[in-house]
């Protein structure tokens, strides 16, 4: 049971990220390797501009650091178990949602 502000305010940040897309798919690619904002842009076929918008809001969700690297920067997770918590998360949505017996959520009025 999450009871302490600081459990609520972590899932809140996660959750944040996770709403968008783009973030989703940053968080993916830095889950697989470290990367600087120029490949990352090149991956997600995003403007450098829009790539800065979200790294910014994955910064202070506290997801993602910034690391000098010589005259750049690159970014990577935080921390190494959000890279397992995405690979947890993912795989168990994918479980419910191949369990015939769970809620439908389109006929729930869900996400």
């Amino acid at each position: 049971m999450l009871t302490l502000a600081t459990d609520l305010d972590a899932l809140t940040r996660f959750g944040r990220a996770l709403a968008d897309p783009i973030r989703c798919r940053l968080l993916l690619a830095l889950r697989e390797a470290p990367a600087h904002p120029s490949d990352l842009a090149d991956t997600l076929g995003i403007s450098r501009t829009r790539l800065s918008n979200h790294l910014a809001c994955l910064r202070d969700c506290g997801l993602v650091v910034a690391v000098p690297d010589g005259r750049r920067t690159r970014y990577e997770l935080a921390d190494e178990r959000l890279g397992h918590a995405l690979d947890d998360l993912r795989t168990a949505v994918l479980a419910v949602e191949a369990d015939k017996t769970g809620v439908d959520a389109e006929t729930k009025g869900c996400c």
